[in-house]
């Protein structure tokens, strides 16, 4: 009787054995991601969480948000683009809600309007009047939303390979993310995530890449290892299925659309399609460019074109926000 239960048991001791040491090195892998990226600004607390940011250039010139996309943080952007915009720019970039060293109180904050008015709420705290918004791939969907929430305090759109409208299911590289049951999302976090997506890390940005190298430096400069942490996980994953369940009533939306702007495209993208995201934008009011040859990542990849195409945005769209109309 003793051996049919120890073989019964054993199973499930050795699953109890695997997740305690994936939780032990979870959590060693988190504090190498929190020292090679500390936190760069300053956080302002908002109504569901706190919101991390960066701030630069002149206050009294035109304000770009920087907004970044799903798994990412502010040093997509800070990478290359916050310094050469500063130069005539007032540049804020920020952690979204739940991101880097930005929080959200629970997944039902990652619904699009609710990012969206976390992200309004925290420009107003900082006293912003009529901000570009910058957003790229989920970042894109958010400002999006924020446009259409409002409108009267939103200048422009400078999108970047954004997500505009709904998909069969997430980008076949974030598909292990879309974990609908918390408890689970939080039991795998804490566990097998974060060693898995070490283990794992040049597969998955060869794909995001795709068909662009990524660059040596992306775990510390660009703030990639900051997906060393289970929070990371968690919030990417909160994220999809939030985006999911709010983008399409979103897209139903776009006729109301009153903002100018523009979207910019990595013709070979190989997460969102240009032909799915950014070209049946263009019957809304926004101008769709593509890139021969590029990704997703056109941040990082293509600073000098992203460059170009903000500052084009930000200067057709000069008239405030509240004179509009």
């Amino acid at each position: 009787m003793s051996t049919l239960l120890l073989l019964v048991c054993l199973p499930f001791a050795l699953i109890g054995v695997m997740l305690g040491l994936g939780w032990l090195r979870t959590r060693s892998l988190a504090r190498r991601g929190a020292a090679l990226v500390p936190q760069a600004g300053e956080v302002q607390p908002v109504t569901g969480g706190t919101i991390h940011y960066v701030e630069a250039g002149d206050p009294a010139k035109q304000t770009l948000v920087l907004i970044h996309g799903l798994a990412g943080q502010l040093q997509h952007f800070t990478y290359a683009l916050v310094d050469r915009l500063a130069q005539d720019h007032h540049v804020i970039a920020l952690d979204r809600p739940g991101c880097g060293y930005s929080t959200r109180n629970g997944a039902a904050l990652a619904k699009l309007p609710e990012q969206a008015r976390m992200i309004g709420e925290f420009l107003d705290a900082k006293g912003v009047k009529d901000p570009v918004l910058v957003g790229h791939s989920l970042g894109g969907a958010i400002a999006l939303a924020m446009a259409l929430d409002r409108p009267r305090k939103v200048a422009g759109l400078a999108l970047i390979c954004p997500l505009t409208h709904h998909m069969a299911g997430p980008p076949a590289v974030f598909r292990p993310l879309e974990i609908r049951n918390t408890r689970l999302r939080h039991l795998i976090g804490d566990t097998i995530a974060v060693p898995m997506a070490n283990w794992t890390a040049e597969q998955t940005l060869t794909q995001v890449f795709a068909p662009e190298d990524f660059p040596e430096d992306f775990l510390d400069r660009a703030g990639g290892a900051l997906g060393l942490r289970p929070q990371a996980f968690v919030t990417a994953s909160e994220d999809v299925v939030g985006a999911d369940a709010s983008i399409a009533a979103q897209a139903q939306r776009y006729r109301e659309l009153d903002v100018p702007g523009a979207i910019l495209f990595g013709a070979e993208d190989a997460v969102l399609l240009p032909t799915q995201h950014g070209v049946p934008m263009k019957k809304f009011g926004l101008r769709c460019e593509l890139l021969p040859g590029r990704g997703h990542m056109l941040p990082i990849t293509a600073p000098d074109q992203c460059e170009e195409f903000i500052r084009g945005v930000s200067i057709s769209t000069r008239v405030p926000a509240t004179l509009r109309g």
